[in-house]
C-alpha cells in the first residue's frame, strides 16, 4: 500500500516519467552514433537496421528481467496465461514500433526524428479515450492535442511548404501510433501481471525475432569497434531502465498523466542531438523554437490542474448540516427548539 501512495505521488511521478524520457531523448543520437561505428560504409540497409534493433533490444529484455531479478531476490519469470498477453505488447511496442523508428531515423536528421517521436503521447491520450474508454477526452485534451501537433507540424514547414518524408518522418510517426498502441496495452494489462516483468520478456521476444528476420535477410553488424558495442549497451540498459519504470508509472496512474510527458523527449534529444552531433541539426532554428514551444505548452496545459472546486462528497456534510438546521427550524416552530446552538449541530462527527 505504501509503495503505490509513492507510485502515484505527483512529485515522484514527475521526477521519474522526466527520467524516462530524458533517456529515451537520449537514444535518438547514440543511434546515430551507433550507424556511424557500425556501418561506417554509407550507413546501414534496411535488413542491418532490423538486426541492430534486434540486437539492443534482446539485449535489452535479458538485462531487465537480470537486474529486477537480482533487485528482488527472485527470477522474474511471467506467468502462463501473461503469454499471450506479452506477445501482443511485443508486437506494437517492440517490433512494430522500432520496425518504423529505425527506418525512420536513417532516413531524417536526429532533431527531427526525435520531435516527431514525441507524437507518440497524443495517440496514446487519443486511444486510451476513445478506443478503450480507460478515461475521459475532456475538451483540454483535446486542445492540448492540438497544439501539440501544431509542434510537429511546425518542425516539417521550410517556409510556408510543408514537406514530409515518406521513409524518414511519416514512419517516425507510424512508430509513434504504435508506441501509443502499446502504452494503452500496457495500462489494460499492468493488473494480471508486473509490468516489469511484460517489458522484459516482450523485449526479448521482440528482440529475438527482429533480429532473426534482419539477419536472414542479409542484415549484419560491424561489432568490432569497442565504443560501438559500448553504444549498443546503453541503447539497450536506458530501454531496460526506463520502459520498465513507465509500465510502473502507467499501472498505478492515469495514461494522460503519464504519457504527456512524453512530450519532455524531444526537448531532451534536440539538445543532446545538438552537444553530440550538430552536423544533424539542420533544422532552421525557429522552427524549432516554434516546436518546442507548442510542445510543451501541450505538457503544460494537461498538467496544469486548477484549484478544484468542492465535490459532492465536500458538500456532503453541509447537506447534512442544513437538514439538521431545516429540522431544527420545524422544532422551533413546534415551539420545542434545542437550547443547543445550531453551530454545534454543524461539527461533523468523522472530521477528515
Amino acid at each position: 500500500m505504501k509503495s503505490n501512495k509513492i507510485f502515484t505521488n505527483p512529485v515522484f511521478v514527475t521526477l521519474a516519467a522526466i527520467f524516462c524520457c530524458a533517456l529515451w531523448g537520449s537514444a535518438t543520437p547514440f543511434i546515430k552514433t551507433g550507424y556511424r561505428l557500425m556501418f561506417p560504409a554509407g550507413g546501414p540497409d534496411l535488413p542491418s537496421t532490423i538486426l541492430f534493433a534486434g540486437i539492443r533490444f534482446a539485449l535489452a529484455g535479458l538485462l531487465t528481467v537480470v537486474i529486477y531479478s537480482v533487485a528482488r531476490r527472485r527470477l522474474l519469470l511471467p506467468k502462463r496465461e501473461s503469454l499471450g498477453i506479452i506477445g501482443l505488447i511485443s508486437v506494437f511496442q517492440t517490433i512494430i514500433q522500432y520496425f518504423f523508428f529505425y527506418v525512420g531515423l536513417a532516413n531524417t536528421t536526429g532533431a527531427k526524428g526525435t520531435i516527431l517521436s514525441g507524437s507518440s503521447s497524443f495517440f496514446a491520450i487519443i486511444i486510451s479515450c476513445i478506443f478503450f474508454k480507460q478515461e475521459r477526452l475532456t475538451v483540454k485534451k483535446i486542445i492540448a492535442c492540438i497544439v501539440g501537433f501544431a509542434g510537429i507540424i511546425a518542425v516539417n514547414l521550410n517556409g510556408l511548404d510543408f514537406s514530409m518524408n515518406l521513409l524518414g518522418d511519416a514512419f517516425v510517426l507510424f512508430s509513434g501510433v504504435s508506441l501509443g498502441i502499446s502504452s494503452v496495452l500496457m495500462k489494460k494489462f499492468s493488473g494480471r501481471e508486473d509490468p516489469v516483468v511484460i517489458s522484459g520478456y516482450q523485449f526479448m521476444l521482440g528482440g529475438a525475432v527482429m533480429a532473426v528476420v534482419g539477419f536472414a535477410f542479409g542484415g549484419r553488424v560491424d561489432l568490432s569497434s569497442p565504443v560501438g558495442v559500448l553504444v549498443l549497451v546503453y541503447l539497450s540498459a536506458l530501454s531496460a531502465v526506463a520502459y520498465a519504470l513507465w509500465g510502473v508509472l502507467l499501472k498505478h496512474n492515469p495514461v494522460s498523466k503519464v504519457t504527456i510527458f512524453s512530450f519532455t523527449t524531444p526537448v531532451f534529444g534536440v539538445i543532446l542531438t545538438k552537444l553530440m552531433l550538430p552536423d544533424e541539426s539542420q533544422i532552421h532554428i525557429l522552427n524549432l523554437l516554434i516546436s518546442l514551444l507548442l510542445v510543451a505548452l501541450g505538457v503544460f496545459m494537461l498538467n496544469y490542474v486548477p484549484r478544484q472546486k468542492k465535490t459532492a462528497s465536500d458538500i456532503q456534510p453541509e447537506a447534512n448540516g442544513s437538514a439538521s438546521d431545516a429540522s431544527l427550524t420545524v422544532k422551533e416552530a413546534d415551539g420545542s427548539a434545542s437550547a443547543t446552538p445550531p453551530n454545534a449541530e454543524e461539527k461533523p462527527e468523522n472530521d477528515e
